[in-house]
């Protein structure tokens, strides 16, 4: 065959572009963990900002990121950078490892895994470096960089040990991955490295003894949402003090989680068995289920169904099965004592917790009472503490007005107003530029299902085990709607309402390419 011309090759994607032929070598390669000085300063600065369709001025860098982790690889545009001859090459190993720590600390405070992501990806575009791949799962962290598909590429990892609730600290890793992101803030390895390390050593807001009353505060309100009175008020939130204690000793003793949450649910249901063996006239079943609020791992529930919304299942099975064992914990707790109180002759009776509060206002007290205190043992930042309490209390109202008082289904009433708590805060984070979690979480609190929970383990005690199982059933139903509704919402915001400021509408956020299943 004859030879065919030069010009009508294709374009090879492993040729080197125009332009880049006659670039000069680079004087001397810079160490990667060598202390800033004179001869490295342009190595720990960020290089000139990318352009393109991923690097568009005024909108939010949780945006332009979803937008590459949700279109296919192949079709993922590269940004384009001015480059730049006269500095030396890029430290890979230090964006890279900065990149992990900043992953980790947003997956161990509960961050879903496609925000751990996003943020990943936002630190290491920001200081060049490009062809990025990140791998989020329950317990490993994963990035890989590749300078051209010609070149070696390097991959790092990190082991997720230790997981710790600490929203002030999550609220400040994103305040500096924004200020990373922001091309009109020049923020250096050295001091994004400083401010983590800041991070870790501040301590948290809250003094132990604030969040155990606020244990005893949250179990407290959420009897008076179950009909509870005045006593029944201060019953629940003892119970839960020192369900509290319990669980910080045996923490302290280094006992797995699991055990810590059996030996939380203990008190609250020993209390309601003692109430009923004094005949004291309380409501005992009101005690039971306001400790159960204070122990129902909602923070997990709605961080699993949102990986697995968003396509991480692997990440979603095992928050699913993480919450699981703590429920499991919370279960036999609660048998172990109901059973004793069963031996012992406690009628406890499986009616006893399903009125509501009388009074509409005391409820809606109750619930705005009851974010506040999750809000506190979230550890969150005191100026977030008023928007979740509006938030919380918001979601509430709306459930009470659909579930009470238009007698539609529960499940639904709980989606919706999960739907309008992930809205909110959904908007509260774009207008403050932070997570949603700490505006989302503490939110749902009223919604959980504290009684359902109770009347399935009381009827699986007492033998009747259809009931019981259909009680949990219907739990499992409410925290899947509330999961839903918070993920529902939250898209929505995304989707179709603009961050105040902003010029341009969200650029188009692809999804992954699927299959109908064949």
């Amino acid at each position: 065959m004859p030879p065919v011309p030069e010009d009508e090759h294709p374009t090879s994607e492993f040729a080197i572009p125009e332009g880049l032929r006659d670039l000069p070598e680079p004087e001397a390669e810079a160490s990667a963990f060598m202390p800033p000085g004179a001869t490295a300063l342009s190595a720990l600065s960020r290089p000139e900002p990318a352009t393109g369709p991923l690097a568009k001025a005024g909108q939010p860098w949780q945006d332009r990121m979803r937008v590459m982790l949700r279109t296919p690889s192949a079709e993922r545009v590269t940004p384009e950078r001015a480059y730049i001859t006269d500095e030396v090459p890029l430290p890979v190993p230090r964006i890279l490892d900065l990149t992990l720590r900043i992953g980790e600390l947003l997956l161990a405070g509960g961050e879903g895994a496609e925000d751990v992501e996003a943020a990943m990806y936002a630190v290491a575009h920001a200081f060049g470096l490009d062809r990025c791949e990140t791998t989020v799962t329950f317990t490993l962290l994963s990035c890989t960089y590749q300078p051209s598909l010609v070149d070696d590429p390097v991959t790092v990892n990190r082991t997720v040990r230790r997981r710790g609730t600490d929203y002030t600290r999550l609220s400040a890793v994103y305040r500096l991955v924004d200020d990373i992101a922001e091309p009109e803030v020049d923020v250096t390895l050295e001091e994004a490295y400083r401010r983590l390390a800041e991070m870790r050593r501040n301590r948290h807001p809250y003094p132990t003894w604030v969040l155990t009353a606020a244990s005893g505060l949250l179990a407290g309100s959420a009897s008076v949402l179950v009909g509870g009175e005045i006593a029944v008020f201060f019953a629940a939130a003892i119970g839960a003090m020192l369900g509290d204690r319990l669980a910080w000793l045996a923490s302290g003793r280094g006992l797995p989680e699991f055990y810590q949450f059996v030996f939380a649910a203990m008190p609250p249901a020993a209390i309601g068995v003692a109430l009923t063996l004094a005949d004291a006239g309380l409501q005992a079943s009101a005690v039971i289920t306001g400790g159960l609020f204070a122990l129902i791992p909602g923070r997990a529930l709605v961080a699993a169904v949102q990986d697995g919304l968003t396509g991480y299942y692997m990440t979603a099975s095992a928050r699913l099965l993480e919450m699981v064992y703590l429920f499991t914990g919370i279960v036999i707790g609660v048998l172990l004592v109901l059973y004793a109180g069963e031996e012992l002759g406690a009628n406890l009776n499986p009616e006893g917790g399903l009125s509501r509060a009388e009074y509409p206002v005391a409820a809606l007290l109750a619930s705005m009472a009851l974010t506040v205190a999750f809000a506190i043992l979230l550890q969150q930042e005191r100026s977030t503490v008023v928007a979740v309490t509006l938030n919380g209390g918001v979601a509430w109202l709306i459930f009470g007005a659909m579930h009470h008082v238009g007698n539609l289904s529960p499940v639904f009433s709980t989606a919706i107003a999960a739907g309008l708590v992930g809205l909110f805060g959904q908007l509260f984070s774009r207008y403050r530029y932070a997570s949603a979690l700490p505006y989302v979480t503490a939110a749902i609190g009223p919604l959980l299902p504290g009684s359902a929970t109770y009347f399935g383990l009381l009827g699986l005690t007492q033998g009747r085990v259809t009931h019981g199982i259909g009680s949990l059933l219907t739990a499992v139903a409410l925290a899947l709607a509330i999961a839903v509704g918070v993920n529902l919402g939250g898209e929505l915001a995304r989707l179709f309402i603009k961050r105040p400021g902003l010029e341009t509408a969200a650029p188009e956020r692809k999804g992954a390419k699927r299959t109908r299943g064949f």
